[in-house]
């Protein structure tokens, strides 16, 4: 059995790439195909891979602002030939999915979500990621050629798997695809249990600093709360965020695992303000045993029992997340309890499921 990856673009480590590196894990020899590779942006991830990369490699600054090329991307993976292939294994947000096979090849998508920038709001999309004047006025026109594209491509996967209920419901309104929801992996074996929750210490924020993870309602709620608040990751939002931030916040700039681990284990708890499509920052920190003070939006009710895991504002508001905080404090919590309830997103058994799908489908497609 010949089997491929296919990748969006690997220009950063994330939840996306952690479900590639399981992939990888379990099919070792299988090449990587992405529309772009950074190999400095990946930290030594997947650098023993066969990777192949599309004709926008050699396109001057394409590995690092691929997000201005919407329209090149359709053909960019269209050009991939997987005719030598049995099975073909996507692992997308946007264009990964929509390559094209033999009818003789099985095609399986892990979906971490249908095109946000298509189907929900490409004007936020423009502002979120601080595109030149000219790109935002031609990214809307471009949307209509990449919403037809999208929904046509949809229609090329065999079989689709989702990375939550809340990405299968979405799948199900905009493809009108049935999926099996596999969770991301978490490796809740290396985020493990600490000594217990503190009953003092500071409150943490992990991920990248973009517009849609409302790091700025975290800050403002924290300024005016007058308590220690730890940032963690690094994006084009820094600037704009370090300007706005009292005394009490601090910026921590890219951590690696091993030492995030120990950020985990020392705060009272991870703010969590984002709609996310499953949230592995979320699930990492229950991990940890840590309660969260996260937005009732996203995957994330699915997963959290108000007031024994954290708790739950319903606006995205620094009002909101201060009335949060203030429930937070008068509360206590079962640290062993929190992560007994995440112990199913471990890595390993998300490769189990995987495997068995996969096999599974091979099965049902040679009967």
């Amino acid at each position: 059995m010949k089997i491929a990856f296919v990748h969006d673009y690997l220009v950063q480590y994330g939840g996306a790439e952690r479900v590639l590196e399981c992939l990888s894990e379990l099919y070792p020899y299988a090449p990587i195909y992405t529309i772009v590779y950074n190999k400095d942006a990946m930290h030594g991830v997947f650098e023993d891979k066969l990777i192949y990369t599309s004709y926008l490699q050699k396109i001057p600054f394409a590995r690092t602002w691929h997000r201005i090329f919407p329209l090149l991307m359709p053909p960019a993976v269209e050009e991939f030939d997987f005719s030598p292939y049995d099975i073909v294994f996507s692992d997308s947000s946007s264009y990964a999915k929509g390559i094209i096979t033999s009818p003789d090849t099985l095609h399986i998508c892990y979906m971490h979500t249908p095109m946000r920038y298509a189907w929900d709001d490409c004007q936020k999309y423009t502002r979120d990621f601080y595109f030149p004047n000219i790109i935002k006025k031609l990214i809307p026109f471009a949307m209509n050629y990449i919403r037809i594209w999208d929904k046509m491509s949809a229609d090329r996967i065999d079989m689709y798997i989702a990375n939550s209920n809340f990405v299968a419901q979405r799948i199900k309104k905009y493809y009108h695809k049935d999926s099996t929801v596999i969770h991301p992996p978490v490796d809740t074996k290396k985020f493990a249990l600490t000594d217990g929750l503190k009953k003092d210490g500071y409150y943490l924020m992990v991920g990248r600093l973009i517009a849609y993870k409302q790091h700025a309602i975290a800050i403002k709620a924290f300024n005016e709360l007058k308590l220690p608040l730890k940032i963690i990751g690094r994006g084009p939002e820094f600037k704009r965020l370090q300007k706005i931030a009292g005394q009490t916040i601090e910026f921590l700039g890219r951590v690696e695992d091993e030492n995030l681990q120990e950020y985990y284990g020392n705060c009272k708890a991870v703010i969590f303000p984002q709609e996310e499509d499953f949230g592995i920052v979320a699930i990492e920190a229950l991990s940890c045993g840590k309660p969260l003070i996260a937005y009732r939006g996203g995957d994330i009710p699915e997963h959290m029992e108000e007031e024994k895991m954290g708790v739950f504002f319903d606006e995205q508001t620094s009002d909101d997340i201060k009335k949060a905080v203030q429930k937070f404090q008068k509360l206590t919590f079962d640290a062993a309890y929190i992560r007994s309830r995440v112990e199913k997103f471990d890595r390993e058994i998300f490769k189990e499921k995987i495997k068995a799908f996969i096999e599974n489908a091979v099965a049902e497609k040679n009967m």
